[in-house]
Order: C-alpha cells, then structure tokens, then sequence
C-alpha cells in the first residue's frame, strides 16, 4: 500500500501563520530558544503591520510618528512583544469584526395614539413610492400631495426600530490583529473565508521547496486530488450573509452572493486559482469532523493509487453576529455571563475563555485556513520533497440510534480504538504505549470533557496505556469548526519536532469530573526529546454524530518506513535531493517571516478553450499541460462480465 507522506504545509489561525512552525511557535513561545522567540515575535509583528522589513535584519515602524529610525529584528522583538502576544490567540471580539458592545439589531414596537387623544387614530405622511404592495389590515390611505400619501392606521402600528444591544458573547479566536489578506492581492471583495484558503494553499505551496511545474510534470494532470471546503460556507456579506440579509435591509440580492457562499468554494478558488487542477475536486462536510473526513478521502486515493498529490485543508471564518448567536442560543459558547458565574469573578478573562478539560461553560468560535500537501511516498522520493510526517490511517463513526442528535454516542470510541489499534499494527504496540500522544477534540464544554477524557481513558486502559500524553490546541485559537483538526495536525507536526507538547495554559487546574486515571494532561507544557514522539492520534468530534480519528507517524519514523521499503541506497539519493527543496523551502520561510506571502491568485490566466482538447480512445491531452491524461481501459470487473 502507498503512504501517504506529509510534504508541506501552511496557512494561518488565531496564534499566526502554519508554514515554518509559527503558529506552533507562538504557543510555546516561552520555553523556545532565543533566537526562535525572537524570529517568532518579529515575524508576527510584520504580519500584525506593527512594522515593515525594509533590508536584512532591517525593520521600520510602520504608524508610529517619534520612530524614524530602522530597527533591528532584536530590537523589534524587544518593542512589540506586549503588542503581538496580545494581539494573537484567543481574545476579545475585535471592532473590525463587528462591535460586540452595541451590535445593530430591530427591535419590536407597537406604536399607540397618544394618551388623552380622545381615540384619534395615528396618522403619518409617507412617500407613494414606499407603501408596502399589500395594504395592511387596519391602514386607510388618501392622496397627501404629487408624490406622497396620508395614512390613517386604526389601532396599534407595530414597526421595527434601529437599535443596539449588548453581544453576551465577546471571545473569539481571531487571526493576528491587523493582519488582512484583502490588500495582499486582488481579492476582487470576496469573502474573507475564501481569501484565507487562497492564503493557505498559497503558503502550503510555497512551503514545499518544489515549483508546481515540477511536480506536474512527474505526474498525470488528473493525478491530482483538492479536498477541501468550509463547514458553514461563507457566511459574511459577501457570500450567503448578504444574500440572506439583503432583502430584508431593503436591498438588491447580488449575482455573487450565492456562489460564493457555497461551502465547496474554497476546493473551487484553490482548483482555479493556484493551482490550476483538472484533476479530483472534492469536498466533504462532517460539522467538526470536516477536516479528518476530506483527510480520509485524500488518504484511501492516495493508498489506492487513484492520485499522486492531494492537497488537503479547509477554510473557515465564522467570527460574525448570526453564526456566534446560533451557537450561543444553543447554549455551545461560552458567554461572559455564564463565564462570571462559573469562575466567580466579576471581570472575565477572554484570554481564557476556551478551557478545555477544565472548569468550564462552553466553547470559543475561531477563524482558521489549514492545507496540507501529500505525496505517495514513491513521488516524494523520486521528486526528493521534503518529509514532515506521515498519515496511515483516518477513521470515521458514526453514533448509531441518539434521542439528541447534538449528544454523543459510541461512534467516538470506535474510531479512537481503531484508531490506536491500526497505529499498534504499524509500528508496535510498545512504540505506542511509549511514545504516542493526543490531539484532542477538547472543545472547552461540560459535556465534552467528561465524554471525551472517558473515551481515551477507556482506551488506554484496553491497549494498556500509561500516562497517556493530551494535548488541547483549542484553548490557544478556538474551535475553528472545519479546519479545527488541521489545527491539530499543525502541532502534532510541530511537537514532532520540538518535542513539546503545549500545556493547556487557560486552566488552573483540571476538572474533577475528568477521567484521567491514565491520561496526562494539565497547564503545563510536556517537554520530550523529538525522538520519544513517534506517533500523534487526532480525534474529533462534530455535531450530528461525525467522529473521526486519524494516525500521524513523525518524520523519524516515515523515514524508518521509506528506508525499509526503498534500501539505504535510494533513500541516501532521496536525501540528497531533499537539502535542494528543503534550502528552497526555507528561502521561502524566511521571505514569509518579511511579508513576502501574497496569495497566488491566477484569475483568467492560462484559460482552457475547446480548441485546447484533444481526445482519443485511450487518452485526452490538454495544450499546455506536461502529460497526457489516460482513459481507463482495463476491465475492473473481468471476473463478472464475458
């Protein structure tokens, strides 16, 4: 069977950019080394618009009158790390999104004649032009002048009144303040969540060391895979937002609305856009599970040779009032009220407002753009692509007969013992017990953490897990929805390499009513030897029933893996090959860190017209593309036709 090996990544969510480690980075920034601290704060700060790179190890501030002089990156470091630590991970709601103190809404009224009018009904002067097409019930109209009428209304009038009101929910795991990606290019006003998959493929792209010609020209054009989309699609104004909104404001529906806010859209712009695909366009929705569920089909077509590249991820931007005000109705959010009162303070935290596996009240809405590119691992060793880790298996549940269909059921603690009986199988029972760990889905509610830790404490005890190591991304930047579990595969390809595995830092202490008889987990960070973590377990679990689990094997253990397969010859050239694209990733990496990450947005560029086809009974070629795509021609089903 093929496997499938992590070759790039990239993106960006509430604690900074994916490629290079940096939002990984920001979440251990206090145990780094000085030297990352610093390469992590400045490339923040250029992100954040704080500051400007102008030349090698040159900055200049950039909205700051008394500062005409350049800095150095220690010095940039040194003057805005208040700004971008607090201006990163969970935190509160910004203006730029909406104003979480006085959010426009209608209010209700019934307007009544004036006390002491002796029963004189309301009367008002309203334009022709503006009279609803069916008289209301009660309403006498008369010509007033040229261009306007007298309305007569018999009883109460009920109208509705421009108002403000106060957001009971006001966290949210934002990506890095001032950071806007509509100016990096011509974003033509599309939603923002399309402007963050652009953002993110781009950066996977570029993070991989490898010209995208080059890889193409290696394969088949259709031997090419996206899978990718968003979970609630675009629901801003310039997607479904506007489309649902604009009637009622009095307003025009728009030719775009619709098309833009289809949840798909993301897999469509990358397709279109950057890379230009003829090949697999897919795009699943599992509500939380999204992100496992496109990893799963990514993966089985990589295994069953039906693609060579697959580029995974989703996009999400759900930090808006109608999406906040579903899930807080529910009661799913964590709210200021309801956080004051389980914490018995009087001023909240929104620093802290996500806190899995602690005392807690609801979880916290992020925004986030995760893609991941994989390779069989015969392509990643003929092209020498560079080697993060490795997906063997993702596994999905569901949770059979419910009374609720929000509740949790079974289907969890299947996937999670496949899960860890599928990674036992790989690579050792041992190497399991000894050097595997958790992302959890740890969504920072009641009912999650009791559910949840009960599953993995369950399981460890089948597989005879000891001390079994969880980690909790959501108290850094949210539950982000679709992408939440690309959040996850960032840091477990992270404590790959750094071998720390972030504490979750918003709690003061673990909940009681949290099975841990054989987890560890807690608010510090767990600090390891990179080659005591082999093996990464991600769970999620959605609304509706949509469990998945997914095993992610380190670098040290893939390239253990290619070795056996492949002999210590053809991986020593595959070595070789990879300092080339790992020199040029990381010329990227450091262009990235000054700024330099402009999505690619190829609009109307290279356009395929009928004339470009040519078509025979074995193959199709495309003008322009390095290789023929070939029509199947075998007989998959000999053994039952003639």
């Amino acid at each position: 069977m093929r496997l499938p090996v992590i070759v790039s990544m990239g993106g960006v969510n509430a604690a900074g950019r994916t490629s290079g480690f940096q939002s990984y980075r920001r979440m251990i920034i206090d145990l780094l080394p000085e030297q990352e601290r610093q390469q992590t704060l400045v490339g923040l700060a250029v992100m954040m618009g704080l500051v400007k790179a102008v030349g090698d190890d040159q900055y200049a501030a950039t909205g700051d009158a008394e500062t005409k002089a350049l800095l150095s990156a220690s010095e940039v470091a040194e003057r805005y790390e208040e700004q971008v630590m607090n201006g990163t991970l969970v935190r509160r709601v910004e203006r730029s999104y909406f104003d979480v103190d006085a959010l426009y809404w209608q209010s209700s009224a019934a307007l009544q004649p004036k006390s002491g009018s002796d029963g004189e009904p309301l009367q008002f002067v309203i334009a022709s032009s503006k009279l609803p097409v069916q008289t209301p019930e009660g309403w006498e109209v008369e010509p007033h002048d040229e261009d306007s009428v007298l309305v007569t209304v018999r009883g109460d009038l009920d109208v509705k009144l421009g108002n403000v009101r106060d957001f009971p929910i006001k966290a949210a795991g934002q990506l890095p303040s001032g950071f806007e990606m509509a100016g990096l290019y011509n974003s033509r006003f599309q939603p923002r969540g399309l402007q963050m998959a652009l953002f993110g493929a781009t950066d996977a792209l570029r993070a991989m060391g490898i010209e995208w010609d080059t890889v193409l020209e290696h394969i088949g054009p259709d031997e090419v895979g996206v899978y990718s989309s968003s979970g609630f699609g675009q629901m801003d104004k310039e997607g479904y937002g506007g489309m649902h909104q604009a009637r009622m404001k009095g307003e025009r529906v728009t030719t775009k609305s619709l098309v833009m806010g289809v949840n798909s859209m993301p897999t469509d712009f990358i397709n279109a856009y950057v890379l230009a695909n003829v090949g697999i366009a897919s795009s699943s929705v599992a509500a939380c599970a999204t992100f496992l569920s496109n990893l799963r089909h990514a993966v089985s077509d990589l295994q069953a040779g039906k693609i060579r590249v697959a580029m995974v991820g989703n996009s999400e931007a759900p930090i808006g009032p109608e999406l906040m005000d579903g899930f807080g109705t529910m009661g799913a959010l964590a709210s200021d009220d309801n956080m004051a009162k389980t914490y018995g303070v009087e001023h909240v935290d929104h620093r802290r407002a996500s806190r899995p596996f602690g005392k807690n009240c609801g979880f916290t809405i992020g925004e986030s753009s995760q893609y991941f590119i994989l390779m069989d691992d015969a392509l990643a060793m003929e092209l020498g692509a560079p080697c993060l880790g490795s997906i063997t298996d993702v596994f999905v549940d569901a949770d059979g007969t419910k009374k609720s269909i929000t509740a949790p059921g079974p289907g969890n603690h299947i996937s999670m013992a496949k899960a860890v009986a599928a990674a036992s199988a790989v690579v050792g029972k041992d190497t399991v017990r000894e050097k595997s760990f958790v992302l959890a889905h740890g969504s920072s509610t009641p009912q999650n953490r009791v559910t949840e830790s009960q599953i993995f404490d369950q399981v460890a005890e089948a597989f005879e897990i000891e001390n079994w190591p969880i980690v909790a991304v959501k108290a850094y930047v949210g539950h982000t929805i679709a992408p939440a579990s690309g959040d996850q595969l960032a840091v477990a390809l992270g404590s790959f390499k750094y071998g720390v595995l972030p504490g979750i830092q918003t709690i003061d202490a673990v909940a009681d009513d949290v099975h841990q008889a054989r987890l560890k987990l807690g608010a510090e960070h767990q600090k390891n030897a990179p080659q005591d973590l082999e093996v990464a377990i991600l769970n999620s679990k959605g609304f509706g029933g949509n469990n998945a689990s997914a095993v992610v094997l380190s670098p040290d253990r893939t390239a253990a893996m290619l070795r056996t397969r492949y002999g210590d010859k053809a991986m020593s050239e595959y070595l070789e090959k990879r300092t080339a694209s790992e020199a040029a990733s990381e010329t990227y990496l450091e262009r990235a860190d000054r700024g330099d990450y402009a999505p690619i947005y190829r609009f109307g560029e290279d356009m395929i017209t009928e004339s470009d086809i040519t078509i025979t009974e074995t193959s199709v070629t495309i003008q322009g593309l390095a290789n023929e795509i070939s029509l199947p021609t075998n007989n998959a089903y000999e053994d039952m036709t003639n």
